[in-house]
């Protein structure tokens, strides 16, 4: 999960989220007192709001004034409160696992059995944790796994920069891959108004390249750091960096039980998504039972499950609440009637350009935008709603856009100084910053020629 506890601010010289969102509704309100305001007709078709093309007219001037500009932000609180409140129970729930030990006592089992088959451990830790990046977007969770994979990775002849990678890398191609992920994929299909996860075959073909090109560099480095240590990133600061084992728990039958209670609940989901239309709401509902159940296995008890499933709830607020914020931008451009202008001008800007280049500009757009908006919920709320009308007068799929922002928006998590779960993950291992990026910059690239790729395809194929 994006943008849970840590403060991004606290760790890189930058403006808050929360300070650059504001700045933006400020921005949006004055826009209402500058820009010539207009709409588009809009018709329902097939569950969308859609606009009717060559429909935008000039309408009369209705500038936001001062108050109505922080009238927005609650307003924007309480339009986006089914996607503030799935994010808040989702995250209750994940709490509420992890309290249990189930996470932990997994991967030190898996650890253990693995440890005599050396270089098969990374690309399986890779594997391991790329499955709840994909599923629940588990990403600064993955901070506590960064001293085992350390531990481990020191036992096997390799570096620091090797242990924190196979675990934080394995977390980011799930992330970047997103099949299932709700706080980004399932809030930016959300404001799309496309089916919940659809388009999960093409994400998970997309996300095997992903997985596998992180995979290769890694093993490439690992192997070069074994056979002479001194080309290592890390040489002379390694003995300086995180290597204490944390202590082990170990793997019980109510783990067992509760994995079952996990996999079960995530099947019902997707059963649910995909034959009974579920949305947001029936999904919330399956992870409080999934949440309660799994806390009655781990044997929490009643005042254990709900100080846990609180816990959890915590650790999303930032995430969950920057929806809401990013939501007033919208409320603010949509009462002044400046948000129909800013698509018809754009549109007119690109029209010639192919759809191709589009959905690249785009996805370059998202890259730009996740350095100054980290949080990958906040983000999505703050860009989908003019990607979505943008995508819809350019003839591109709204499930292209959403893949722009979710490439776009992932891939920077892994060199952006202003992502808390990067910075905690370098933070621990002791690994500075400029030394990450020598390892690093290889895999971004690399997953910038796959996300581009991807979006060609996405395009020339029609992904719906």
């Amino acid at each position: 999960m994006k943008q849970n506890g840590l403060e991004p601010t606290k760790i890189a010289n930058v403006p808050h989220t929360y300070a650059i969102l504001f700045a933006m509704i400020m921005l949006a309100t004055l826009a209402t007192y500058v820009i010539s305001p207009g709409e588009f007709e809009r018709v329902e078709q097939d569950g969308q709001t859609q606009l009717v093309e060559n429909s935008y007219q000039q309408v009369e001037s209705s500038p936001v004034t001062p108050f109505e500009m922080f009238q927005a932000i609650p307003t924007g609180m309480a339009e986006a409160a089914q996607i503030i409140f799935y994010i808040f129970l989702v995250g209750g729930t994940f709490g509420v696992i992890m309290k249990t030990g189930t996470i932990d006592a997994s991967v030190h089992g898996l650890v253990g059995k693995l440890k005599n088959k050396g270089v098969l451990l990374i690309p399986i830790m890779m594997i391991v944790f790329s499955i709840p990046g994909a599923t629940i977007g588990m990403s600064e969770e993955i901070i506590i796994f960064v001293p085992i994979g350390i531990a481990v990775a020191k036992a096997l002849g390799y570096d620091t920069i090797t242990g924190t990678a196979m675990v934080s890398l394995g977390a980011m191609s799930g992330f970047v891959g997103g099949m299932m992920n709700p706080f980004t994929v399932g809030v930016a299909q959300s404001i799309a108004e496309v089916p919940l996860f659809s388009g999960i075959g093409f994400r998970f073909a997309v996300y095997l390249f992903f997985l596998a090109s992180a995979m290769f560099v890694l093993l490439r480095y690992a192997s070069r750091v074994k056979k002479n240590p001194e080309l290592s990133y890390m040489h002379g600061l390694d003995e300086k960096g995180a290597g204490g084992t944390p202590e082990k728990i170990a793997f019980e039958y109510r783990h067992a039980l509760v994995l079952l209670v996990v996999a079960a609940g995530f099947s019902m989901n997707m059963y649910g998504v995909f034959q009974w239309d579920w949305y947001l709401t029936e999904m919330a509902a399956t992870f409080i039972i999934i949440g309660f159940v799994a806390g009655f296995f781990g044997g929490l008890g009643v005042n254990g499950m709900f100080t846990a499933f609180t816990d959890g709830m915590k650790m999303v607020a930032f995430g969950a609440l920057v929806v809401g914020f990013a939501r007033a931008i919208l409320v603010v451009m949509e009462q002044g009637q400046v948000m129909d202008t800013m698509v018809y001008s754009l549109s007119n800007l690109i029209s010639a350009v192919p759809s191709a280049l589009t959905v690249v500009g785009m996805f370059v757009l998202q890259l730009i935008v996740n350095f100054f908006i980290p949080s990958g919920s906040g983000q999505s709320a703050t860009t989908m709603p003019l990607m979505t009308p943008l995508a819809d007068l350019l003839d591109i799929q709204r499930q292209v856009a959403v893949l722009a922002f979710q490439y776009g928006d992932g891939i920077m998590n892994l060199i952006n100084p202003t992502s808390a779960p990067l910075m905690a993950y370098l933070a621990i291992a002791g690994i500075p910053y400029t030394r990450w990026v020598t390892f690093i910059w290889k895999i971004v690239v690399a997953w910038i020629v796959i996300a581009i790729i991807a979006l060609l395809v996405a395009v020339a194929i029609g992904v719906s």
